[in-house]
């Protein structure tokens, strides 16, 4: 295997789903592993199509180090089950949505974020909480979570890279 792709998806791609494809890139690029791991981020519903991420995602995500500022909603779509191993949903009803939409075909895994956090209370947790009603303390707990899920699922692709190159 000589490349790995990954989608996250959230429910209007301008909260959790940028700041996984934000974090996860920045840990990518650290490792030198951009040429070998394609990252992006959609959503399941139109609202926010084409609009930058919401100012309290990137600026929570700024004070981390983390480059928000060329990511824009879109859509899930159906070519995305073509291009993507990975397709990542930050909760159960993502994962139902994205199920519904997944060709037969598919050869990819649809899983959720957590599943691959390094902290067992994470993974306890299950699901990235959607911050986009609550206050500023959401938006710090969903970098947490993305975070430790982010370096979990780097390492299984490290992993899983290392595996293809034997």
């Amino acid at each position: 295997m000589n490349k790995i792709s990954v989608l996250f998806v959230c429910l209007g791609n301008i909260c959790r789903s940028p700041t996984a494809h934000a974090v996860f890139q920045s840990m990518v690029d650290s490792r030198g592993l951009g040429a070998k791991i394609l990252v992006d981020s959609a959503g399941t519903g139109d609202w926010h199509l084409g609009h930058a991420p919401d100012q309290r995602t990137s600026a929570q995500a700024a004070e981390r180090g983390y480059d928000m500022s060329e990511l824009r909603a879109r859509l899930v779509e159906p070519k995305d089950f073509a291009q993507f191993d990975y397709i990542i949903g930050m909760d159960h009803e993502n994962i139902s949505n994205l199920m519904l939409m997944r060709p037969e075909d598919f050869k990819g895994q649809v899983e959720l974020f957590l599943s691959f956090a390094r902290k067992p209370e994470n993974r306890d947790q299950a699901v990235v909480p959607d911050p986009y009603y609550g206050g500023d303390n959401g938006f710090a707990l969903v970098l947490d979570l993305v975070e430790d899920a982010a370096a979990g699922l780097l390492d299984h692709m490290v992993a899983q890279l290392e595996q293809g190159s034997q």
